[in-house]
């Protein structure tokens, strides 16, 4: 009865997670940017963005990176980094991404939340997104919903593969109503 009771614990707490990225956790995260940056739709990064180059962008620059564990599975990943050094230092940058197998679950939101949560443990008064491509219209939503405002555009800055040149948005949500 108790051994059944520990299994029940045990599955609960491993069902559904976010938690700081293990360096060993890169061999899956990396399928999960792999198909995302080779996709060539969201971010900015070459799409031949190799294993080793992606280590370094998403594990080893950023101040941290965090997984969305489900079932024992990391089914996303978002980093979390200073945006500016010096006086912007008090601002933040992230970078969210979701496996095609389980997007519209509302890993996204709950990495977003769980972010600026982070950021204000970790002392940000603001968190900017610096280059979300307009033809993204989930993740502009999600952003909008979420509370952040667009407080710039790129014209054409961002080179869709499919639908060619379109706006980069700049993103910012402050923490600290003053």
């Amino acid at each position: 009865m108790i051994e059944k009771k520990l299994q029940l614990i045990v599955k609960k707490y491993m069902t559904k997670k976010i938690r700081e990225a293990l360096l060993e956790d890169f061999d899956e995260i990396w399928p999960i940017f792999h198909e995302i940056v080779s996709a060539g739709e969201t971010y900015a990064y070459p799409q031949e963005t190799t294993k080793e180059q992606a280590l370094k962008i998403w594990i080893e620059t950023p101040r941290n990176t965090y997984v969305f564990v489900e079932d024992g599975h990391i089914l996303g990943t978002y980093y979390l980094k200073t945006n500016q050094v010096g006086p912007g230092c008090h601002v933040c940058n992230c970078g969210y991404m979701v496996s095609s197998k389980a997007r519209g679950k509302g890993l996204a939101t709950a990495m977003c939340q769980h972010s600026q949560k982070q950021a204000i443990k970790l002392g940000y008064k603001a968190m900017q997104f610096n280059f979300v491509a307009s033809s993204n219209e989930g993740a502009v939503g999600l952003w909008n919903k979420l509370g952040f405002d667009t407080v710039g555009h790129l014209p054409k800055a961002f080179h869709h593969p499919k639908k060619g040149y379109v706006d980069a948005l700049i993103m910012y949500k402050w923490f600290n109503k003053e």
